[in-house]
């Protein structure tokens, strides 16, 4: 990792000032744990100081594995284990669910490797708009987003799914007269939608272990309710976007010709795609019915894969080889919820939220629950730094037992994930996915893709205060 870092370091150049002041709070950091450890033992409260040092350098700009580095370096000068106490750590966490979590991270991506490779993705695509094609321009916008919504909920990632889906869908909005800031609203709309529902994308299965529901109550309690409000708001919002841009002539896209796929390979494409469609169905229903775990995305992503490939007409050696493809890009992925793994096992021999529960669980317990699911959803908003999934997991073991004690159900618990996750992916501020969309659409108008996501933001915000009055009375 440290030759990683320094041909990065190398490729980039001298560090900047900020970075200089990030790697100086790190050092900070990690003496000050070593000087709290030699005087402090657990239980302790100085146990929050590695989780602060990790947010804090999150926050500043450091990558985030970086980031989980110092804050376990801290972590073992707080507890200064002997060399086999802290080997048996790092082995154990090997173990933690949370490595299941990022195993899953990277099959998602090996699986959509398979379909990019099948041309699954496009067919689903195209089957969507086959359906609504010469219906006028409301029914090709919830065409368009209903497409990129079962994209993003097959392949569990927005860019993604939406890079696969825009080659076909832009000439379709562009034949009826769409601008380029209305169709990029359709496609992040979309996608916003098909991330929350998506039921093995990372962060959704963390909130369901976290949670400790099945996909069927994510959905009913907090998954279904964000994705139907997104599309219904989304026709509304499309259609603004379309009146506020017509009359802006850079906006419209030139004639742009449809891709046409080989008619020799749509036969396979459309048993691949049946394949994936059977497959994936019955792997969720048999999630749903049997109350399964995280684990079980472990054998159901590799079957999907494999059954879509030989359908698609790939072989085995094939199908195992685009998955390797795929994966590999999630290495670091795999690596840092490794490295969570291990923080947070450094944080429960530490047992600092175990202090603060000792000496405040009768207040606590007699606290407001609305008030703390608030408050926590807002923080992971605005406040956690780190990837979706990482984020959740941080919010949990941080957060969770304080939640326990104040009665905080698992409906209520569940919703505070998910909005500290998504929130930020609708604003307040641009984001990766928000100029991803607008990238890919073609578009260069940044105000429209903020106001987009803020027009879907706030209608959000307050039907999860009103979810959450009613959930955790």
């Amino acid at each position: 990792m440290s030759t990683a870092l320094h041909a990065h370091l190398e490729k980039r150049g001298p560090l900047s000032t900020k970075e200089r002041i990030t790697y100086v709070i790190a050092l900070v950091g990690i003496v000050a744990s070593a000087v709290l450890g030699a005087f402090n033992s657990a239980p302790t409260l100085w146990g929050v100081l590695p989780i602060v040092l990790y947010a804090v350098l999150c926050l500043m700009g450091m990558d985030v594995v970086i980031a989980t580095v110092a804050a376990i370096i801290a972590g073992f000068a707080m507890l200064h284990p002997s060399p086999k106490d802290a080997g048996v750590m790092l082995g154990d966490s090997l173990g933690d669910s949370l490595v299941v979590i990022g195993l899953i991270i990277m099959l998602g991506a090996g699986v959509g490797e398979v379909l990019r490779e099948t041309g699954v993705a496009e067919k689903i695509v195209r089957s969507i708009m086959g359906v609504v094609g010469g219906r006028g321009q409301t029914a090709i916008s919830i065409g368009i987003m209903v497409s990129c919504l079962v994209l993003v909920l097959s392949l569990g990632t927005l860019a993604g799914a939406l890079a696969i889906a825009a080659p076909v869908l832009i000439p379709i909005a562009a034949r009826v007269g769409f601008t380029k800031s209305a169709t990029a609203s359709m496609m992040f709309t979309g996608g916003c939608a098909g991330l929350a529902l998506a039921p093995f994308a990372g962060s959704n299965v963390v909130i369901m272990e976290a949670a400790e529901v099945g996909y069927l109550d994510f959905v009913i309690y907090g998954a279904g309710p964000l994705a139907l409000l997104t599309m219904i708001l989304g026709v509304f919002v499309v259609r603004w976007m379309q009146k506020r841009t017509k009359d802006d002539a850079s906006d419209y896209y030139e004639t742009i010709e449809p891709v046409q796929s080989e008619p020799g390979e749509k036969r396979r494409v459309g048993a691949a795609t049946l394949a994936f469609v059977i497959t994936l169905v019955a792997s969720v229903a048999y999630a749903i019915v049997s109350n399964s775990g995280t684990s079980f995305p472990l054998l159901a992503l590799p079957v999907i894969a494999v059954a879509t490939g030989l359908a698609g007409g790939l072989s085995l050696v094939g199908v195992l080889k685009r998955m390797y493809d795929g994966m590999s890009g999630m290495i670091s992925m795999f690596a840092l919820f490794w490295l969570l793994a291990v923080l947070f096992a450094q944080i429960d021999a530490l047992a600092p939220f175990q202090v603060i529960l000792d000496s405040f669980g009768d207040s606590l317990a007699s606290g407001s629950a609305y008030a703390f699911t608030i408050i926590i959803a807002l923080l992971g908003w605005v406040g956690v730094p780190g990837g979706t999934a990482a984020q959740v997991v941080l919010i949990d073991k941080v957060f969770g037992g304080i939640g326990a004690a104040l009665g905080v159900p698992a409906s209520a618990w569940v919703i505070v994930l998910l909005f500290a996750s998504k929130a930020d992916t609708y604003g307040p501020f641009p984001n990766g996915n928000m100029i991803g969309a607008m990238g890919l659409a073609g578009s260069r108008n940044l105000k429209n893709m903020i106001i987009t996501g803020w027009l879907l933001l706030v209608p959000t915000c307050l039907m999860y205060l009103v979810i959450l009055f009613f959930e955790t009375r």
